[in-house]
């Protein structure tokens, strides 16, 4: 009985919290590539401080909205990882849409078609990805658990330390959140709790684990790639009104 009620509870699907992710990271990049284009645009020549002063609160709320998304996305990454029925197609599906995104995430925040300065989060999920299968390797081959958490702790490190080398979104601090939400995956307490606090650093992002907390293990509506399709999509339209507004040449980050 109180399994059963417990699940009612449970009203969020997988696709809901896909659908969240998107909307605050499209909030995110509203602020964070056209926002801050404009007032790095009009900050010479400002007419009004007051008016200033407003846009760029409304700045700092869009970017505190989006601070939501990333932490759905690495939930939901370990979720697809446990779940999916072929890893190495899934892989490959993250590795080509980073390799595609790569231009339009270039393109919206350095202004440039190619830019090794910051590489897009579809590389940090990959990185991620890698991480969690070289792992759970590991968690089937090692049975010696003195041996299996040292050899863990060398992967998740040597991944950390890919990610920040190639300059990934959220860089060393990406992957760590990604295993520690995978290391922690079997109570979904420890998971919630681990989470907010690896998330710490990003003050609004454990705002993220309400959402989560509900979420009842089902898949919901087929949207395997839409949000493939929606990362690059949006961040090529969002550096066209960029360009529209006349602040295509200035890089936001």
């Amino acid at each position: 009985m109180e399994k059963g009620t417990e699940k009612k509870r449970l009203v969020l699907n997988g696709s809901t919290l896909k659908i969240l992710a998107m909307v605050t990271m499209l909030i995110d990049h509203i602020g964070a590539a056209v926002l801050l284009r404009y007032l790095l645009d009009i900050r010479s020549h400002v007419a009004s401080i007051d008016a200033y002063n407003q846009l760029v609160t409304l700045y700092q709320v869009l970017r505190g909205i989006g601070r939501i998304a990333f932490p759905i996305y690495c939930f939901l990454l370990v979720e697809g990882f446990q779940k999916t029925r072929n890893l190495k197609k899934y892989i490959m599906r993250l590795g080509i849409f980073a390799v595609i995104a790569e231009v339009p995430f270039d393109l919206c925040f350095t202004s440039r078609a190619f830019s090794l300065s910051h590489q897009s989060v579809m590389l940090t999920l990959l990185v991620g990805v890698i991480t969690m299968w070289l792992v759970s390797l590991l968690e089937r081959h090692v049975a010696n658990r003195f041996l299996l958490v040292p050899c863990a702790a060398v992967v998740i490190a040597l991944g950390a330390a890919a990610a920040e080398l190639m300059n990934t979104d959220y860089g060393y601090m990406g992957v760590l959140c990604i295993m520690t939400l995978y290391v922690l995956r079997r109570e979904k307490w420890m998971q919630i709790t681990g989470g907010c606090l690896v998330f710490l650093w990003e003050i609004w992002a454990p705002i993220a684990f309400i959402p989560i907390g509900f979420y009842n293990g089902e898949r919901g509506l087929r949207l395997k790639y839409i949000f493939y399709l929606f990362y690059p999509l949006h961040l090529l339209i969002l550096y066209l009104i960029c360009v529209w507004m006349g602040t295509g040449d200035i890089p936001a980050v």
